[in-house]
């Protein structure tokens, strides 16, 4: 019998390389998104089933998932990837900005957990993969709101682990670093700006600067990712943490091995040395 997964998000970036790569192994593929209308490369796959889900939209959620067990029968695996990267100076964004973080990537996460997991549990097994964020772990400058809801699966994850282990259903979590992708365009389209907060400009101005130097270094791809989540799915252990990228493998080790005060001002050195003389 066949393998199945299940993706959200899976138009564009992480999702689309994940549902294609597990379409290559051989996996039939459930690809779920919000506009399943544009979608064409993932169509022409007679393994993968394209449909519609939004994270915010519950009757979506219930409505892809009982889909995806008609199309192929039952689901092994959930890739929760659905989500965005709200950026910019927490004071320049608004009260329901912050909320809309919070809707797609935590409680759109959720509520696509708490959907399948009667199946896996009906069928005493399954694996449940959140992709996270190496600012689920490793925070920086103004990505405050976005990184304390990458923080908040990674809680939600751990301790869920411990409670889904007892019905045979793992939980991973896919920690990537920078990955160029359509996530970072639209994260810089929708960066939070307001003329009004003229004393944040030098900081702003060197932190945006900082981060342009960034982007070209060693950094893994859409694909490279997708094969650590196969990894992750596939070889059996009870492995919490993946960490899917180069760029962010040094400053994990570096959070590991270092007291927090220590951590603290190597970063803070890093970022900003002249505020913290």
């Amino acid at each position: 019998m066949k393998k199945v997964i299940f993706v959200t998000g899976a138009s564009s970036g992480l999702g689309k390389a994940t549902s294609l790569f597990f379409a290559q192994q051989g996996w039939n593929v459930i690809a779920t998104m919000r506009n399943p209308e544009k979608e064409t490369e993932l169509k022409n796959l007679s393994n993968v089933f394209v449909t519609r889900l939004d994270v915010s939209d519950l009757p979506s959620i219930t409505t892809a998932i009982s889909e995806g067990i008609e199309k192929f029968g039952h689901i092994d695996a959930l890739i929760n990837n659905a989500g965005y990267g709200q950026q910019g100076l927490f004071e320049a964004i608004s009260a329901e900005k912050i909320r809309e973080q919070f809707e797609v990537n935590v409680f759109g996460l959720m509520d696509v957990t708490r959907a399948i997991l009667p199946h896996f549990r009906n069928r005493k097994q399954g694996t449940i993969v959140n992709v996270t964020s190496g600012v689920g772990r490793i925070t920086v400058p103004l990505v405050s709101v976005y990184a304390a809801s990458k923080f908040a699966i990674e809680g939600f994850s751990e301790s869920l682990s411990y409670e889904l282990e007892s019905q045979n259903i793992k939980v991973k979590i896919i920690e990537p670093g920078y990955v160029p992708t359509s996530f970072h365009e639209r994260a810089a389209t929708d960066f939070a700006f307001d003329p009004a907060l003229e004393d944040y400009k030098p900081f702003q101005d060197e932190m945006n600067s900082l981060f342009s130097s960034f982007e070209n270094e060693n950094i893994a791809t859409p694909s490279d990712v997708a094969k650590i989540i196969y990894g992750a799915v596939t070889d059996q252990s009870h492995t919490l943490r993946y960490i899917a990228g180069p760029d962010l493998e040094p400053m994990i080790a570096l959070r590991n091995s270092k007291s927090d005060q220590e951590y603290m001002k190597i970063f803070r050195n890093q970022f900003m040395p002249e505020y913290f003389k």
